[in-house]
C-alpha cells in the first residue's frame, strides 16, 4: 500500500511539477509547455515503474487495478479481492498528496482547477488512451522484461500527450489530484466525473480486446504491471 501510495503521489508530482515549471519557463508557447509536461511524465513513470514495481507491481493507477483484479476473477491469480480496497484508497490520496507536494514546492497555493475538458472528443480520447494501455500493460505482462515493460508504458504515455485530445490522463487517481491544482496539468471538478467514466469505459475495451486477441491472457493475472518479487525465508537464501 505504500509503494502505491508513493509511487501515485510521486507520478501526479511529476505530472503536475512539471506543468508548473513549462508555464513559467515557456509561458508563451502551449506547445512546447505540453511537450516539456509529456517528456517529464514518460521519464518519470517509467523511473517509478523500475523502483516499484517489486514491491506493489506498480500499478499508480486503479483502472489497472481493477483490470487485474478482473483477470483474476477469471483465472486463480490476480489482485486479491482483500487488496483491491487497499490499492484503490492508497493510489487515490497519494494523488491527491502528490498535488499538493507539487504545490508546496513551486508556492502555488492549492486551489479547484478551472481548466474545462469534457468535450466528446476529449472523453473519446480518454477511451483511446485508456484502452490501450490496458493493453498494452498486460500484453507485456507475459511477453516482456519489467524494463521492456516500464520503457514501453512510459513511452505510450509520452505518445498519447499528443495522439489523443484529452492529453491522456488514463488514470482515475490522476484525475482526481488535478481537481486540486488550477495550474496547466488542472481540470475542473465538472469535467472529471467524465473523464473518470470514460476511463472505466477504455480499461473495458482493453481487456476485450485483450482477450481477444490473446486467448490466454488472464497468466498475465498478479503480475501487472511488472511482477511483485515474492517474500523469501532465510532457509530459501541458504
Amino acid at each position: 500500500m505504500l509503494a502505491e501510495f508513493v509511487g501515485t503521489g510521486m507520478l501526479v508530482t511529476v505530472v503536475v511539477g512539471s506543468g508548473i515549471a513549462a508555464q513559467r519557463l515557456s509561458p508563451n508557447d502551449v506547445g512546447l509547455q505540453l511537450l516539456e509536461n509529456s517528456l517529464a511524465t514518460a521519464l518519470g513513470l517509467a523511473v517509478l515503474i523500475l523502483m516499484l514495481g517489486p514491491v506493489s507491481g506498480a500499478h499508480l493507477n486503479p483502472a489497472v487495478s481493477l483490470a487485474d483484479w478482473v483477470l483474476g476473477r477469471r483465472r486463480a491469480g490476480g489482485l486479491p479481492t482483500t487488496d483491491l480496497g487497499g490499492y484503490l484508497a492508497a493510489q487515490l490520496s497519494g494523488g491527491v498528496a502528490g498535488t499538493l507536494l507539487a504545490g508546496v514546492m513551486f508556492d502555488v497555493a492549492p486551489a479547484f482547477s478551472t481548466h474545462q475538458r469534457a468535450t466528446p472528443g476529449q472523453l473519446i480520447g480518454e477511451v483511446v488512451a485508456t484502452a490501450g494501455l490496458v493493453l498494452l500493460i498486460f500484453t507485456l505482462a507475459r511477453t516482456s522484461t519489467p524494463s521492456v515493460t516500464a520503457a514501453a508504458v512510459g513511452a505510450y504515455i509520452g505518445a498519447a500527450y499528443w495522439f489523443t485530445s484529452s492529453t491522456s490522463f488514463a488514470n482515475p487517481a490522476v484525475t482526481v489530484a488535478r481537481i486540486f491544482t488550477d495550474t496547466f496539468a488542472g481540470i475542473a471538478p465538472a469535467s472529471a466525473v467524465p473523464f473518470i467514466l470514460a476511463q472505466l469505459v477504455g480499461a473495458t475495451v482493453g481487456l476485450g480486446l485483450l482477450l481477444v486477441l490473446q486467448p490466454t491472457a488472464t497468466r498475465a493475472a498478479g503480475r501487472a504491471v511488472i511482477p511483485t518479487e515474492p517474500e523469501t525465508t532465510p532457509q530459501e537464501h541458504s
